[in-house]
């Protein structure tokens, strides 16, 4: 026998996460697609060579990606220290200040329009189970997450592979075509459908918005490229 629900359809949550490591491929692509393509497209208004070129846009390539990941490297780092910090204060907060925590406990509550007397039995809960007390704390007064074991070491490497990937992208028609001007002309072609296509896919998966921050992705990258080429001639000129 059929319920009045069992032909509802289930609600599903769209909802997306941004986890950290999407982050960091956003954060190693962004600059691999970008910074390379600006170099070789600079080095093309000065020069006509596509060895130099290519010369260039690797070891910019291999610096920036270790800087980028170095980078992400210390700024996950810092992030579990200063969790760990925050987490051992808590610890002593909830044992050394007990009526000052209590008091924080029903202030979060009140934000979210839950009286006193309503949040006093969550409370009670919360002081049985002390390490539960002081999650609660971290993620609700601090607004802070545990970071996932190895999370630096994860972060560096997405971030400098990310870097790395996308840096070939630009350098690459610069390795087979013929001439600098040739290659400039397909570097260009593929690199701003690739930061389109980029733009569009962080867009769809922050809710940023799909073509909105594809053409916002791929003019920046553009501009960049169009104003160190532009600067290229100009300075070559002289």
């Amino acid at each position: 026998m059929s319920t009045p629900h069992s032909h509802a359809h289930a609600h599903t949550e769209t909802h997306f996460e941004s986890s950290e490591t999407v982050r960091d491929v956003v954060i190693g692509m962004a600059d691999g697609l970008t910074v390379p393509f600006a170099l070789a497209a600079g080095l093309s208004g000065a020069v006509n060579s596509t060895h130099v070129v290519v010369l260039a846009g690797l070891a910019e390539i291999a610096a920036g990606s270790i800087a980028m990941g170095l980078g992400g490297y210390l700024a996950a780092r810092g992030d579990a220290e200063h969790y760990g910090n925050e987490r051992l204060r808590e610890e002593r907060e909830v044992v050394e200040r007990v009526k000052d925590e209590e008091e924080e406990v029903y202030t979060i509550f009140e934000e979210y329009g839950v009286e006193r007397s309503e949040s006093e039995s969550v409370l009670q809960a919360l002081k049985r189970n002390p390490t539960a007390w002081v999650d609660f704390m971290m993620r609700f007064e601090l607004g802070l997450e545990q970071p996932e074991k190895n999370r630096a070491s994860q972060s560096a490497l997405t971030i400098a592979i990310s870097y790395i990937l996308g840096g070939m992208i630009p350098l690459l028609p610069y390795m087979l075509a013929p001439s600098a001007s040739e290659a400039l002309l397909i570097s260009v072609g593929i690199t701003l459908f690739a930061l389109l296509v980029f733009g569009a896919v962080k867009g769809r998966l922050t809710g940023a918005g799909t073509v909105r921050s594809g053409m916002q992705t791929m003019l920046i990258g553009g501009l960049a490229a169009g104003v160190a080429y532009a600067l290229a001639r100009a300075l070559n000129r002289q």
